[in-house]
């Protein structure tokens, strides 16, 4: 999979954080969190900006034009409008064919895992041969200033991703979970962001390790057949609870979300991006990738490098 992504130019650090909640250390911010800084937007910018720029990178680094898409796929919570779909307009902006499927769905925290799976569909069932899976978020602008802890998780951020043939035969197969009742444990009423930190931290450490197994069994391999685990970026105490309670090696566990913060649906692509930039990844390394958050919902699968 082809992957670029965008982080708007605005930085919070944790300087600036203490200068907004004094009762604050630089360095309790950071042993909570392990993010040092977060991207956040401008006031007139918007999820739908991020996603343009995410993918103009991924086309100028592939040399590339957007004649190839025949399916654009665009996961955002903060979309443009009630209506028209952010992924119209985001067709519109990259002057994509008019020939080409476009739909918008919002799905935060599992949203890659449910677009990879969507765009594996699409091309498995010969509806598509190239399809443009966008995640973008912009959740700091729903943030009460008055709600300190989760303004000190959360950034802004888009990424991109091309999915075509050979890409979606090295997706294996989906683990998939949702749970409506918890709703009301991370949503945006009135425009303001709501998280119970403690229930969605409960929640994710009960899911986890069944999705985990469940996946590995459809994809019919062992925890010592997987050479990564890259899961949602929510913060470091719980990426690091998780890999302690799942016994995972921390050498094949990835956390990097210190200049990032939590970017909702694009942790995972930037994830990604980041460790082949890095030199990381190589030819038939097995990746396990799961989201969970919001929803309550969450997702798992396993690529193939």
């Amino acid at each position: 999979m082809d992957i670029a992504y965008y982080l708007p130019e605005g930085i919070l650090g944790n300087k600036d954080l203490v200068r907004m909640y004094p009762e604050w250390t630089e360095e309790k911010v950071y042993s909570k969190t392990g993010i040092s800084s977060r991207h956040v937007v401008g006031a007139e910018e918007t999820a739908l900006d991020l996603a343009e720029h995410a993918v103009r990178r991924l086309f100028e680094a592939k040399n590339m034009g957007g004649d190839c898409v025949d399916y654009l796929l665009l996961c955002t919570q903060s979309g443009e409008y009630r209506l028209p779909s952010s992924a119209c307009l985001l067709q519109k902006r990259l002057g994509l064919a008019n020939s080409i499927g476009a739909i918008s769905f919002d799905h935060g925290c599992s949203g890659y895992i449910y677009g990879l799976s969507l765009a594996k569909g699409l091309v498995s069932g010969g509806m598509a041969k190239n399809v443009l899976l966008v995640t973008s978020e912009t959740y700091t602008k729903y943030i009460s200033p008055d709600d300190k802890s989760t303004r000190s998780i959360f950034g802004d951020g888009a990424a991109a991703t091309l999915i075509d043939e050979v890409a979606a035969a090295k997706i294996g197969a989906f683990s998939f979970g949702t749970d409506g009742s918890g709703a009301e444990k991370l949503i945006v009423r009135d425009g303001t962001l709501f998280m119970d930190g403690p229930d969605i931290f409960n929640f994710t450490l009960d899911v986890v390790p069944k999705t985990m197994e469940d996946v590995l069994a459809k994809n019919n391999l062992t925890r010592d057949d997987i050479d990564l685990f890259v899961f949602h970026q929510a913060n470091k105490f719980m990426l690091d609870t998780i890999r302690k309670v799942n016994g995972l090696p921390r050498d094949k566990f990835y956390v990097n979300l210190e200049t990032t913060g939590n970017t909702v649906s694009s942790t995972i692509p930037i994830a990604l991006k980041q460790l082949e930039d890095a030199g990381k990844l190589k030819p038939g390394m097995k990746i396990m990738l799961m989201g969970f958050g919001v929803g309550l919902s969450w997702g798992a699968t396993i690529i193939t490098i």
